[in-house]
């Protein structure tokens, strides 16, 4: 399995939800290896190897390119603040483009 990809389904809440009925709970929440074994990840193509290791790589890049841009701080940000400064001013033009005045001539 893709390292990556593990970590990436053990952030899911359905992971998360699914660990959470084999923490033994005390004064110390613990999570013991019998009970991380109950834990099911899905994985793609499960019946080939190869298939499966190369649909996990696409979801790592869509995920890593997804996280650069949502938490980039010189890429994505920059990038979503003109966006929608362009999409204001063509909704504030729409909004303020009133038909001309039609001029009767008596």
């Amino acid at each position: 399995m893709n390292p990556k990809f593990v970590s990436y389904v053990m952030q899911t809440a359905a992971f998360i939800d699914e660990k959470a009925k084999h923490v033994s709970r005390g004064k110390v929440n613990r999570l013991l290896i019998s009970g991380l074994e109950k834990v099911n990840i899905p994985v793609p193509f499960s019946d080939d190897p190869e298939k499966s290791l190369a649909e996990q790589a696409r979801i790592v890049a869509i995920l890593d390119k997804f996280d650069a841009l949502t938490n980039s701080i010189t890429e994505g940000l920059p990038r979503e603040i003109e966006l929608r400064q362009k999409q204001y001013a063509y909704y504030r033009d729409l909004l303020l483009s009133f038909p001309k005045p039609v001029v009767v001539e008596a």
